[in-house]
């Protein structure tokens, strides 16, 4: 299983869809509502053009994808790592944080969020990525920890 990244450009709008889609369809069903879940072409193209974003590829097939934006100097937060459901728990998100660790230079802090009940989510990030939860906060019906890794 080879793993590679490459930067998302906007020609790339329809097949993210489809990864988010497919990443989050579990989350929106649980939630009712999911920000990665149900977006347009066009809404993508302009969170491609807001947040970085490199498609996660294994063997050549586009699997998932890892975003961030700039908060401060040092200081990123990873706006979003999915991974379609049938390549989840093969490494591919740990690897892909380390990617993240090394394409960010300068990084001193990163931060995430992700829905506190997802006990698994929490564990991958604290567990195998080297996050700690720092505080929790709300978004509408969901309780979010805040997540960080410092260097």
């Amino acid at each position: 299983m080879t793993i590679e990244y490459r930067q998302a450009a906007l020609e790339d709008a329809e097949a993210l869809v489809n990864i988010y889609n497919a990443s989050f369809y579990e989350d929106y069903l649980r939630y009712g509502s999911c920000p990665g879940y149900g977006n347009t072409k066009e809404m993508m193209e302009e969170s491609i053009i807001r947040y970085p974003k490199h498609i996660i590829l294994c063997d050549h097939e586009p699997v998932g994808c890892i975003s961030y934006t700039k908060l401060g100097r040092g200081v990123y937060e990873v706006a979003c790592l999915c991974v379609v459901p049938e390549f989840q728990g093969k490494g591919i998100g740990t690897q892909a944080i380390r990617f993240l660790k090394t394409l960010l230079e300068d990084w001193e802090k990163l931060t995430l969020v992700t829905p506190l009940d997802k006990k698994q989510n929490v564990k991958f990030y604290t567990e195998k990525c080297g996050f700690h939860i720092e505080s929790t906060e709300r978004d509408g019906n969901v309780e979010l920890a805040r997540l960080t890794a410092e260097r």
